[in-house]
Formats: C-alpha cells, structure tokens, sequence
C-alpha cells in the first residue's frame, strides 16, 4: 500500500473566510456586504439560509481556535470581512473590526498557528457595490487603501497575506452567472471587473509591501483541469477557450506580466485596458495559491458569442465518485494544476489554500463517521507528493474547511468541515477525519488506504 511523507517544515492548515463562519453581521461598526444583501433575495439561497448567524465565529473564535490547537494545526487560513474594517468600502476605519481580527491573531500566536491573512474571500461592501463594485475601476485604489489599514494594523504579526480568493469564481459567478452575491448577468460588467479585479491585486500587493516589510504575499487560484467533452476539434478548442477564461485569464496577468494572447485578440474590444495596467498588475509575488476540488468538461456552443464555448458544469461520469457538492473525485485534477505552475507560470513556490469535499455528515452515537471524506484526502495528498517529487515547489496545504458553514448559494445544506457544527446549539464535533488529520500533522505522513 506504500506511506506518504511530507518535509518536517510542511505548513499543514485549515481554511475559512469571513462571511460563512462570522455571523454577527451587523455589529459592532460592521457595515452591510454584498451577501448580507444578496441573501435576502427570494430564491437565491437554498432554504432562504443567511449569513447572519452562521457558525458565531465572531463570538467564539477562541473556542475554534483552541480547536485548530487540538488538532495540532500548524497554520490557519482566514479572511478578513472588508465591511468590517471599512463600513462604506473607504474612509472611516471601524475599529472595532479591526479589533476583532487583531485579537484573533494574538489568539492564533498564543497557540503557536501560524495566520494565513486573505483580504478578499468575496463580501464586498455593499457600499462599494452601490457604485458598481468590481465594474468601476475605481476599486482598484479603493482596495489599495483597505489593503494598507489592514497590513499597518496586523503586519507587525501576520507574515503570510493573500489578496483575492478565486477572482475567476466569483467574477464568474458574481457578474456573468448571477448565481452568487451581487446576483448581476451582463458580460460587459463582467470585463470590466475582471480586469478591476486584476488591477487591485497588484494595488493591494504594493499597499502590504509598503506597510509590511516582512510579509510573504500570494493570491489564491482556482485553477480547475479543463478537459473538452469529446475527443471532437471543436470541443478541444472550446476547453482550450475556458481554460483562457476561467484560469489563465486570472493566473498570467499575475504570475507573468500578460493577459493570454487568444483571448485578448478575441476580446480587447471589450477590455477596459489602460496603458501600464499590466505592470501593476504584475507584482514580484512570494508564494501562489492554490484551490483545487475537480476537473471541468468544456463543449462547443456556436450559441455563445465570441467565445462559442461553454462548461458542462455537472456532467457524469461512469463509474465516478461524487461528493454532496455533485463534484467528481477527481484527484488528478490537483497535480494538473499544481504542474501548471511549474511548466508554464515561472515555479513560484505554492500554498494549497483550498482542498476539501463535502458530505452528508450526521452525529451518530456523539461521533461523526466520515470515511469517505479520509478517502478523498488521502487519494488527493498522494497526488500532491506526486507533483511535489516532479519539482513542483509545495509547502503547505490547507483544508476546506475547518468547520461546516454557510456554503453560499447552498446554504446550510453542504458541509465540508473537519468539525461538525450544529447550526442550532452551535455544539462542535470533531469528525473521524479531524482525528485522521492530527495524527497526519503529528506524524508528517499517513499509510495510503490503510482506513479500508
């Protein structure tokens, strides 16, 4: 069955984001995000769950961080709600907010956990989206400036920061699909914001290098494997053409300075591009991050303009295994991605800051058996060793998530938790793949398939 090892040195973490642990949406100076707006639109949230209280992590982030120190976690991924910090998106500093984060930090030392900062896992201020959001260029300064109250008030003890979390997601999702927070279906918005997106990470990469000398800075990929339905022509050059703009379209501007040539051509009509944006965009990074779940099946579509590509979002596969999620166990899809940087994007040294799957998990007997989620990790850690021997630059890896939260457009409804919460009593138990994690982090390795 063969042993799996990880270096002594490897960062092993859990990973959360503000919105679907914190609750407390309204207090303490917390002005409104686009979720908190989002969320109370009939029918966009599965059983018309919110936010408002999630998993109370604003009150009880000690307990869950004396969690994280019984699991032995070496590192803890969080992020910081900007409408927390700056109640209208700019000016006025909520101190509170930023009190809160900082007594998180302080927490996370005591406990010897390192703190992963991200500045952006998705709440925008409904403020900032009042005034077109992520469509008006303008929130590239505005993001600078939050990233600079954030690094002065935390870089004395946060070391690691990323800025964006999956802005192919939840541009995607936010201003061509609809599906997500804040619910807009226009392609040119959606242009327009994904360079604004770009363009505000490298505002926020130089905003945290100027307040923080010491901090190492990433930003967070999803970079899913896109696979073309068929062996057709035309399905291959349509997954050619959303690997463009679900994954390259975000990582090259970053990682080498260049949007990818065969949808630029297509789309530079379209692009607010200015002189010297590039440059700004492209800032000397420390570290990319990476999410990674699944792979995705591209088909032709003559129907969609300029592109005439479009995803198969849920296609089945015979004789795959699926999650809660209706995603496809595709541990392959890890290393492809992790490969990627090596072979295309200059090797930078990688994080995994998301890898999980969620489960229809019960407490039964005050346990909650979740072998199939131990699986999942142990067929997905092979992979990245795999990657890891072939020259790819990983030091650590983060689980999603630490506990069951609100899952977005989901609700409640999914949990992908190392602990398991009941949203009622907000009562915590650690699940069997918690345990199976310890003893992970504890002996730096596991022995593949030894749960069957």
């Amino acid at each position: 069955m063969g042993r799996i090892e990880f270096p002594k040195d490897f960062l092993w973490g859990a990973a959360t984001a503000s919105y679907q642990i914190e609750g407390a949406w309204n207090e303490d100076g917390k002005g409104e995000s686009i979720w908190d707006r989002f969320v109370r639109q009939p029918g966009a949230i599965k059983n018309s769950d919110t936010g408002d209280v999630a998993c109370d992590h604003f009150h009880r982030f000690q307990e869950d961080v004396g969690l994280m120190r019984s699991l032995g976690l070496k590192a803890y991924r969080f992020s910081v709600s900007w409408p927390r910090v700056l109640p209208q998106g700019f000016g006025q500093v909520n101190s509170q907010g930023l009190d809160f984060y900082s007594r998180l930090v302080d927490s996370l030392l005591a406990a010897n956990i390192t703190p992963l900062l991200t500045l952006y896992h998705w709440d925008l201020p409904q403020a900032l989206q009042d005034q077109a959001g992520w469509a008006n260029r303008e929130i590239a300064k505005w993001f600078g400036d939050y990233a600079a109250v954030v690094a002065r008030r935390l870089g004395d003890r946060v070391k690691l920061w990323t800025t964006m979390n999956e802005p192919g997601i939840f541009s995607t999702l936010g201003y061509l699909l609809g599906q997500h927070a804040p619910g807009i279906k226009d392609p040119l918005q959606y242009f327009a914001a994904s360079h604004h997106i770009n363009l505000a990470h490298g505002r926020g990469v130089m905003a945290i290098r100027a307040e923080a000398k010491a901090a190492k800075i990433g930003t967070v990929l999803q970079l899913p494997p896109i696979q073309p339905s068929t062996n057709s022509e035309q399905d291959q050059k349509a997954a050619r053409m959303i690997d463009g703009l679900m994954n390259r379209w975000y990582a090259e501007p970053v990682l080498i300075g260049s949007y990818p040539q065969d949808l630029l051509d297509l789309l530079k009509t379209l692009m607010p591009i200015q002189e010297g944006d590039l440059k700004q965009i492209h800032q000397p990074l420390d570290f990319a991050g990476l999410n990674v779940y699944t792979r995705v099946f591209a088909r032709h579509d003559p129907s969609v303009p300029l592109l005439e590509a479009t995803v198969d979002w849920k296609p089945q596969v015979p004789g795959a295994e699926y999650t809660a999620m209706g995603w496809e166990v595709y541990p392959q899809a890890i290393s492809a991605a992790l490969l990627r940087f090596k072979n295309e994007w200059g090797a930078p040294v990688v994080y995994i800051t998301e890898n999980g799957a969620a489960y229809d998990d019960q407490v039964k007997n005050g346990e909650v058996r979740d072998l199939s989620r131990i699986d999942y990790f142990q067929k997905y850690l092979a992979e990245v060793r795999r990657a890891m021997d072939q020259g790819v630059k990983v030091k650590g890896y983060f689980v999603w998530t630490l506990l069951d939260n609100f899952e977005w457009a989901e609700g409640y409804s999914k949990r992908f938790g190392l602990v398991h919460v009941d949203y009622a009593s907000q009562t915590r138990t650690l699940k069997q793949s918690a345990h199976w994690y310890r003893q992970l982090i504890a002996s730096g390795g596991y022995d593949l398939l030894s749960i069957r």
